[in-house]
């Protein structure tokens, strides 16, 4: 049985095309169809135009009238720490009374703190939690969301984490990355033997994720003071070999040389990047790493942002993502994340588009099947309120998302 679905009218479809991250002024390129159609089969985008018979085909039930509105892919969120216990909203405000991030892990804070509750929450509670989150993303048109763990540091919670975000794939319609984040921060277990805590993931934890594929790739906070550029290129080569694709978080708190090694070991992304050297951007722009900013994490720590318009001008692939967590940015407003990338990092209209979801699809090794409004491609869309995408930037902090469609479904009207 064929199932269709016709999104007519369009006042604008609006895409990126091609199924590889867009790098430097191809980021500006997008696909604009006016007044024109979208036919949906089984899950996919069949074609884009206009045909007489289409209306035809299609029951009047299965059809949406787009006029006046302006149709987008899916949004993809391709970094955050989802699946977590408990809350922090007076670090928040120790922050704002002028703490560093450093000062309050070291009063307790941090990671560590939300180790804790995580590790006490049980499977179900985390369950319950991070899904009244995905309803929240889902209706600011997010369609596919990385999430990492990160937040147990020990066996069992680490494999905990990893089980929720197969279960909550399970149960909601947005599509979720799995993403081992063990080296997170050093557990208290283990102070000060930041090493011994690097063998121990990858010889107790690592296996039994790769064994019941519970992860599709590996990262590590590489920062002065959590893990070395030479720990975290041991954990990342090891974690190759174990078939884990490869992220890093990277040159967030100082110019560490994160972005260089990104580069180094061809990873798909680095992320932050608020400090990466002029070296470390060519490095990625060279080895064809996905440059994944996060604008809300800065904003909320008041830091300067990344330098989103060199890295552009450098040739890079730039995502946007939010870097959901409870900690240094608890938010996932796309909204917010695309006036802060336009009005505040210099990057045009089109540009973000394109890092919220073709590049945003390659940070995921995704590109392939999604990011892009293309005949073969995974049917994931959002109809906005509004004719135009020029919109999203304009009605500044605001969601103007109407309908969201995943893999050919309405899930949000």
């Amino acid at each position: 049985m064929v199932d269709r679905l016709l999104i007519k009218n369009a006042a604008q479809i609006v895409t990126p095309e091609g199924k590889s991250a867009r790098h430097g002024r191809e980021m500006k390129q997008l696909k604009i169809y006016e007044n024109q159609s979208i036919l949906i089969e089984n899950g996919k985008i069949r074609s884009i135009g206009n045909q007489p018979d289409w209306e035809k085909l299609v029951p009047a039930d299965k059809q949406i009238d787009a006029s006046g509105k302006a149709v987008l892919p899916g949004f993809v969120d391709s970094h955050t720490h989802l699946v977590f216990g408990g809350y922090r909203p007076d670090e928040f405000l120790w922050r704002m009374g002028g703490m560093s991030y450093m000062e309050i892990m070291e009063r307790g804070g941090g990671i560590l703190n939300t180790m804790k509750a995580t590790r006490e929450a049980s499977r179900e509670e985390l369950v319950d939690h991070s899904m009244d989150f995905l309803k929240k993303m889902l209706a600011m048109g997010v369609t596919t969301v990385e999430a990492k763990s990160g937040y147990g540091q020990d066996h069992d919670t680490e494999i905990k984490q990893m089980e929720v975000v197969r279960d909550l794939n399970e149960k909601q319609p947005i599509e979720l990355v799995s993403t081992f984040l063990g080296a997170h921060a050093v557990p208290p277990e283990y102070k000060d033997r930041g090493d011994d805590f690097i063998e121990f993931l990858l010889k107790d934890v690592m296996p039994e994720v790769a064994e019941k594929h519970l992860a599709e790739f590996c990262d590590v906070f590489c920062e002065k003071g959590v893990f070395s550029i030479e720990q975290s290129r041991h954990l990342l080569t090891e974690a190759r070999k174990m078939g884990f694709k490869l992220k890093i978080h990277a040159d967030e708190i100082v110019s560490l040389g994160g972005a260089e090694l990104a580069g180094e070991l061809h990873a798909t992304s680095a992320d932050h990047l608020l400090h990466a050297s002029d070296e470390g951007i060519r490095a990625m722009a060279d080895n064809g790493v996905v440059s994944t900013l996060l604008p809300t994490t800065a904003f909320c720590l008041k830091e300067p942002f990344a330098r989103a318009r060199e890295m552009i001008d450098a040739g890079c692939a730039v995502a946007l993502a939010t870097d959901f967590n409870p900690g240094s940015g608890f938010t996932f407003s796309v909204p917010l994340m695309i006036g802060l990338a336009v009005i505040y990092m210099k990057m045009t209209a089109e540009e973000a588009i394109t890092a919220l979801t073709l590049n945003g699809a390659a940070a995921l090794d995704r590109a392939d099947r999604i990011g892009s409004l293309e005949p073969g491609k995974q049917a994931d869309l959002v109809i906005l309120q509004y004719p135009s995408y020029k919109f999203l930037p304009y009605h500044t902090g605001i969601n103007i998302v109407e309908t969201v469609i995943k893999k050919g479904k309405v899930v949000v009207r």
